[in-house]
């Protein structure tokens, strides 16, 4: 998940600061209840140098494409990646973990998702917005083509030091379906340098904007957000903190336990330069922390003890 160019990151000029203040529990959140996409947001509002095909725009229930039959979203697929360049990680490898998975975003291109899925993509996390003005062009594509091939999908916000908390949160809200069986919604926090934001809040303002952001999308999905996060925005802002949160690590070179000592985590992204079939070019790799029991438990879990296979 490392940032792309500017083209990844907003290119809007902060609004001011004085039409909303951060934490302010009082701004309302536009939410949907429903499965289905909320409202398009204009054109304008969205990337202007790719904008949404008409492909993406949101479908009806009525007008949805069924499931194929051949789809089982109870089925944990063996991992068959291949790795552009690979690490020797030792006798703590991803490779004995059991349940492994992608994230992407508009950077792959057109996927074919049953291929993926084939080939051990168990579930996805799908870029959706950062900041509070931009919709990533392939998001509502690949959410419901993840689904339609069996993956377990959730959605991750690309958090934006330059916009409010609360803003980023409504933007996330109103084009990410609140969906029952989808994965926690993800923060992904880092500094990424490319960006046209420089500024660095202090170790106080990050955790107290996250706090705000989490909030707000727990309390709308019901879930408890998981936060991704890479070594040098852990080690300056994030040794510590969040103990009850769960984690999402960014670490390719060594296992998280090396990287990150102390810290329990639910995902490892251990590469950034996977291959497989079913998508043109590289793709983050990820893995879950546990046997195959302990994913349907913690499925189970997320769901309100709900019965996670089908």
């Amino acid at each position: 998940m490392v940032p792309r160019p500017s083209l990844e990151t907003t290119s809007s000029i902060p609004r001011p600061a004085a039409a909303v203040k951060e934490g302010d529990a009082g701004t309302q959140a536009i939410a949907s209840a429903s499965d289905d996409f909320p409202a398009s947001e204009p054109a304008a509002l969205v990337e202007p140098e790719s904008p949404v095909p008409a492909s993406l725009v949101a479908i009806t229930p009525s007008a949805r494409p069924a499931r194929p039959r051949s789809v089982r979203h109870g089925v944990v697929h063996e991992r068959r990646f291949r790795d552009a360049k690979p690490i020797n990680f030792g006798k703590r490898s991803p490779k004995h973990l059991a349940v492994h998975g992608v994230d992407v975003s508009r950077w792959q291109g057109d996927i074919d998702w049953v291929k993926l899925r084939s080939q051990g993509a168990n579930f996805v996390y799908i870029k959706a917005t950062d900041g509070g003005d931009h919709l990533d062009p392939m998001f509502r594509k690949n959410w419901r083509n993840a689904d339609e091939a069996g993956l377990r999908r959730g959605a991750y916000h690309f958090f934006y030091w330059c916009r409010l908390a609360s803003e980023q949160a409504d933007w996330f809200i109103r084009n990410v379906p609140k969906d029952k069986d989808a994965l926690p919604p993800v923060i992904d926090v880092e500094w990424n340098h490319e960006s046209s934001c420089k500024r660095r809040p202090s170790h106080k303002n990050v955790l107290d904007k996250m706090q705000v952001f989490m909030d707000r999308l727990e309390r709308h999905y019901g879930k408890r957000p998981i936060i991704y996060t890479s070594p040098d925005f852990y080690a300056d802002n994030l040794r510590g903190a969040f103990q009850d949160y769960p984690f999402w690590l960014r670490s390719v070179a060594a296992h998280p336990g090396k990287v990150y000592p102390g810290r329990d985590w639910v995902f490892w992204q251990y590469s950034g330069s996977g291959l497989s079939h079913g998508v043109n070019g590289r793709v983050d790799l990820n893995a879950f922390n546990g046997d195959e029991n302990d994913w349907w438990a913690w499925l189970a879990r997320q769901n309100g003890s709900r019965m996670a296979s089908n």
